[in-house]
């Protein structure tokens, strides 16, 4: 056989190889925080704002992020390059978005905010559960947003099987011991307070123990209205309950 007709079979290469292969400066940032309190529990943090995501829910806090190209005015030197001024002074950095699992840059990010010395967290939908079962051995703790019960979640994100890719990415952070925190953003007009406590159903028989419920910022007539039964219901079902009003 002619060598032009030789075919070598090279071995695939794991996602979680190619993402630790992606060099950090890479990261497309699309802003940064530079200090708080509320977004990493018992940290001060500043938070970096990643930019893209691939889903589009119609309450979407940061829509200037879902544009994975959009043009940004932050680069990783430029974050880094703060990050050193703050050693010593912050605890963490949180890695938020639109979507941080979307880029291949992550881990390495993660890595080089390790290397200074900070904790890490992560705020996630878990729309990539390999790619979140990847960076959690540099995590020491994740936001992982559940949007909706599994047959309402397509319909809230607009992307075809959503629902079980978040529900995959759950069973992964549970499985690996990293601290974390479930959290719903919920108004009546979203889904009912039967489908809620669905949802909190699910979550509980999942194993989940930490889950925050937050108030959906709705024009003016639209109450977020829970029974004090159900509110009762659901924080007896969870070793850390919250509810959070916009």
């Amino acid at each position: 056989m002619p060598n032009s007709a030789v075919r070598t079979e090279s071995a695939p290469v794991s996602f979680a190889a190619r993402h630790a292969q992606a060099d950090a400066a890479g990261l497309r940032v699309g802003g940064l925080t530079r200090l708080t309190s509320i977004d990493f529990p018992g940290r001060l943090a500043a938070v970096v704002f990643c930019q893209g995501c691939p889903w589009r829910c119609g309450y979407c806090h940061n829509p200037d992020l879902l544009d994975a190209g959009a043009a940004t005015d932050w680069s990783w030197a430029q974050v880094l390059a703060f990050l050193r001024t703050r050693q010593g002074l912050l605890d963490g950095v949180v890695f938020s978005g639109g979507e941080p699992t979307l880029q291949a840059a992550l881990p390495s990010a993660l890595a080089a905010v390790r290397r200074l010395g900070f904790q890490t967290a992560l705020h996630t939908g878990g729309m990539y559960p390999e790619r979140l079962a990847a960076v959690l051995p540099l995590l020491d703790w994740v936001g992982l947003d559940i949007k909706a019960p599994l047959d309402r979640h397509d319909a809230l994100t607009g992307a075809p099987g959503s629902g079980l890719r978040t529900r995959d990415a759950l069973r992964a952070l549970l499985a690996s011991g990293v601290s974390y925190e479930c959290r719903t953003t919920w108004h009546p007009g979203l889904f009912g307070a039967d489908a809620l406590q669905a949802l909190a159903d699910e979550l509980a028989a999942l194993g989940v123990t930490h889950w925050a419920l937050q108030e959906c910022r709705v024009p003016e007539g639209m109450p977020f209205v829970i029974s004090s039964e159900q509110m009762t219901h659901l924080s007896a079902q969870f070793a850390n309950f919250a509810v959070r009003r916009a």
